[in-house]
C-alpha cells in the first residue's frame, strides 16, 4: 500500500503539471494535408503514448495530437479533460498514401490500444480518453470497417470491439507543450507510461504482436 501511494504522488503531480502548463496558449485547427498526401486520425487514450509509434513509420509525414470529436471551439487541454466539450484525445498522422497504406496505419492503432474498454484506457478513465478512428472519406471508413470486423473474428480480444468509427470533423491541435512529449521529456513520460500500464496490458492482450517501446 505504501509503495503504491508513493508512486501514486508524483505521477498526480505530473498530470497536473502538464494540465497548468501554457493554459493562455491559443489552440488552433490543423491545416488541410498537402497535395498527395492524406490525413488519419486516431484517439488511443492519452495521446502523449500514440505519437512515437506514428512517428517512426516510413511513409509518415507529419503526426500532431489534439482534440477532436466534439462540438467546443478552441479547447484547451483542461477543458478536454474535465469533460463536456465532447472532444477525445487524438492523434492526427499526415501521410504519403504511395509509400504507406491506411491499413497499415489502423493495424498500428489497434496494437497500441485495448480495444475492448469503452472507458477510457489504461489508467485514464472519461469520455475523453475512449478509443475512436475518425473517417476523412469512403474509402477510410470500408477500410476500418473491415478492419474492426476481422479484429472482430479473430479470436484475439476476450471482450467486444468498443472503438467507435466516426466521421472526422475539425482538429483541433493541442498547447505546444503536448507534442512530441516522449522526446521532450523522455523521463517523465517513460515515468507516466510505466505508471499507468500501458505496456503491461498491451502484452497482456497482444503478446508478442505488443509494440516495442
Amino acid at each position: 500500500m505504501r509503495r503504491s501511494i508513493r508512486f501514486l504522488v508524483p505521477l498526480l503531480a505530473l498530470v497536473l503539471f502538464a494540465a497548468l502548463a501554457r493554459a493562455d496558449e491559443a489552440i488552433v485547427a490543423t491545416k488541410p494535408a498537402p497535395a498527395g498526401l492524406d490525413k488519419a486520425a486516431f484517439a488511443g487514450g492519452c495521446f502523449w503514448c500514440m505519437q512515437g509509434p506514428y512517428d517512426n513509420l516510413p511513409g509518415v509525414v507529419s503526426t500532431t495530437v489534439g482534440y477532436t470529436g466534439g462540438e467546443k471551439a478552441n479547447p484547451t487541454y483542461r477543458e478536454v479533460g474535465a469533460g463536456g466539450t465532447g472532444h477525445i484525445e487524438s492523434i492526427e498522422v499526415v501521410y504519403d498514401p504511395k509509400k504507406i497504406s491506411y491499413e497499415k496505419l489502423l493495424d498500428v492503432f489497434w496494437h497500441n490500444v485495448d480495444p475492448t474498454n469503452p472507458y477510457g484506457q489504461f489508467c485514464d478513465n472519461g469520455s475523453s480518453y475512449r478509443t475512436a478512428i475518425f473517417f476523412g472519406n469512403d474509402a477510410q471508413r470500408a477500410a476500418a470497417e473491415a478492419s474492426k470486423k476481422a479484429l472482430a473474428a479473430s479470436g484475439i480480444l476476450k471482450k467486444p470491439i468498443a472503438t467507435e468509427i466516426v466521421k472526422a470533423g475539425i482538429f483541433w491541435k493541442a498547447e505546444e507543450y503536448h507534442q512530441s512529449y516522449y522526446k521532450k521529456n523522455p523521463i517523465r513520460y517513460g515515468f507516466y507510461r510505466s505508471g499507468c500500464g500501458r505496456d503491461a496490458r498491451l502484452k497482456e492482450i497482444w503478446g508478442d504482436a505488443a509494440p516495442k517501446h
